[in-house]
C-alpha cells in the first residue's frame, strides 16, 4: 500500500504513541489481561483506520480533452446551476463531490491545462455538505484553462473534520489531466464549476473515483 506523504510523519508518531500506551498499560497493570487486550485491539483498529485514510493508490489516467474527470474519490452530492461569484461572475454548472473519511483524499486535476487563477481562502468549518461551505469554509479556488481555451474552476473545501487543506500548485503551473494537485485531511468536498453547455454524465448519488470517473463532456 502506498502511503501519501501528508500522512507519513503522522502515522509514524501515532504508531510510536500507541506502542508506548500499550506497553505502559502492560507495565502498570500486568494482571489486567482483559484491559490490555481491549486497548490493543482498539489501538490496532484506530491505526488501521488512519492508515487507510492516507493510502495513495496508483491509478491509470486516460487523458481526453473533451472530458472533465472527477477531482476526488467520493459521492456526487450537488449538481445544479449556480452563480459563481469569485472568478467568473456568471452562471455555471456546479458539481460537488463529498469525501467521507474512508475515501482516498488525494485531489486530482479534472482537466489538462495551465493554472490561470489560484487563491487560498481562510474560513470557518461548516459541515462539508452545507450549501454555505463553498463560500464560507476554508478553501482554495483554482481555474485551469484548457488547450481549447475553456476555463474550468475547481475548489477544495474543508469540512467540519477537515482542518488542513494542502495544495502543490500556483498560478502559471501546467497540469496534466488526473495529476495530483492537493490533499485534504479527513472529511471534506471538492466543487467543480463547468460551462453551461457542458453535458453532465453523472447524477446525484453517483460514486466517483478521482482521475478516472468522467463527470461531464465539454462542447
Amino acid at each position: 500500500m502506498n502511503i501519501h506523504k501528508e500522512g507519513r510523519n503522522l502515522l509514524f508518531f501515532l504508531l510510536v504513541s500507541l506502542i508506548v500506551i500499550n506497553l505502559g498499560i502492560i507495565y502498570m497493570w500486568p494482571e489486567a489481561e482483559l484491559a490490555q487486550n481491549i486497548v490493543m485491539i482498539v489501538s490496532i483498529i484506530f491505526y488501521l483506520l488512519n492508515l487507510q485514510f492516507f493510502r495513495n493508490p496508483s491509478i491509470e489516467v486516460t487523458p481526453n480533452e473533451n472530458h472533465v474527470l472527477a477531482p476526488a474519490d467520493g459521492e456526487v452530492v450537488v449538481i445544479e446551476e449556480t452563480n459563481e461569484d469569485e472568478v467568473f461572475k456568471d452562471k455555471r454548472i456546479q458539481i460537488s463531490i463529498f469525501m467521507s473519511p474512508i475515501n482516498v483524499h488525494v485531489n486530482r486535476s479534472p482537466v489538462a491545462g495551465v493554472v490561470k487563477y489560484f487563491k487560498y481562502h481562510p474560513g470557518i468549518y461548516l459541515m462539508a455538505w452545507n450549501p454555505k461551505a463553498s463560500s464560507e469554509n476554508e478553501r482554495t479556488t483554482t481555474v485551469v484553462s484548457t488547450a481549447s481555451g475553456i476555463d474550468i474552476l475547481f475548489r477544495q473545501v474543508a469540512g467540519f473534520m477537515a482542518r488542513r487543506i494542502k495544495w502543490y500548485i500556483d498560478s502559471g503551473a501546467r497540469l496534466n489531466q488526473g495529476q495530483e494537485f492537493g490533499f485534504i485531511k479527513f472529511g471534506s468536498r471538492v466543487d467543480v464549476f463547468l460551462p453551461l453547455n457542458a453535458r453532465v454524465v453523472v447524477e446525484k448519488g453517483t460514486k466517483v473515483k478521482g482521475g478516472r470517473s468522467v463527470l461531464a463532456e465539454l462542447s
